[in-house]
């Protein structure tokens, strides 16, 4: 059992580095596109609409798939970097949403008051609005970011030896399962509960005082 535990656990440090990439590549374009979004007028933002309708309106093992063959076709990546970087553009399209609705909730007087000041409108989303929307993103964030830990599984189709993997391979030539996939288990669950604390940690340091939560 022990043994079985060990070889599972060996894709624990692979399948953080898909995390690793796809996590921030996610943030990173979902916070753009979700300015796009917001701020982008009536010609971009129904593109980055339509954009966050398809990516989320696909089942995320079959946009990893196609993402794979297009990303692994274009720049000759590895599996594990291709579906990485798949995963990414597959979580920015959640992410987008969530921080779309984070600006949505930061006053409009916010940017007014920007305005006045003498701000132009992208150092007001920068200074002013930005910072607010983040802060008010992290509560649905860390749900995403509990997504794409275990949606790190998938890449165990593409034959990247990550957690998933190593416990197929054990299932199928120990003939037992519940102890391979038992060990798999207990690591993704031990990965979302490290991040779940980690960002309500980060949640209450950003917490302004009298704030409801705060």
């Amino acid at each position: 059992m022990l043994n079985t535990f060990l070889y599972v656990a060996q894709g624990l440090l692979v399948a953080l580095e898909v995390i690793a990439i796809a996590l921030p590549l996610g943030f990173v374009l979902g916070v753009l596109l979700a300015i796009l979004r917001v701020y982008g007028g009536r010609f971009i933002a129904p593109l980055v609409g339509f954009y966050s309708a398809v990516l989320r309106g696909v089942p995320p093992v079959v946009l990893l798939f196609l993402l794979y063959f297009v990303v692994a076709g274009a720049v000759n990546l590895s599996p594990l970097w291709a579906g990485a970087l798949s995963l990414g553009i597959i979580s920015s399209a959640y992410q987008l949403e969530i921080f779309r609705g984070a600006f949505g909730s930061v006053s409009s007087g916010q940017m007014t008051a920007a305005r006045a000041i003498g701000m132009n409108r992208s150092k007001a989303i920068r200074y002013i609005i930005l910072p607010q929307a983040l802060r008010l993103a992290i509560p649905p964030w860390s749900n995403e970011a509990a997504t794409v830990i275990k949606d790190s599984s998938l890449v165990y189709a593409l034959g990247v030896p990550e957690i998933l993997r190593r416990a197929q391979f054990v299932s199928a030539n120990t003939r037992e399962p519940f102890i391979a996939f038992g060990a798999a288990a207990l690591l993704y669950f031990a990965m979302t509960f490290v991040a779940g604390r980690l960002l309500d940690f980060v949640e209450n340091k950003t917490a302004i005082p009298g704030e409801v939560g705060g």
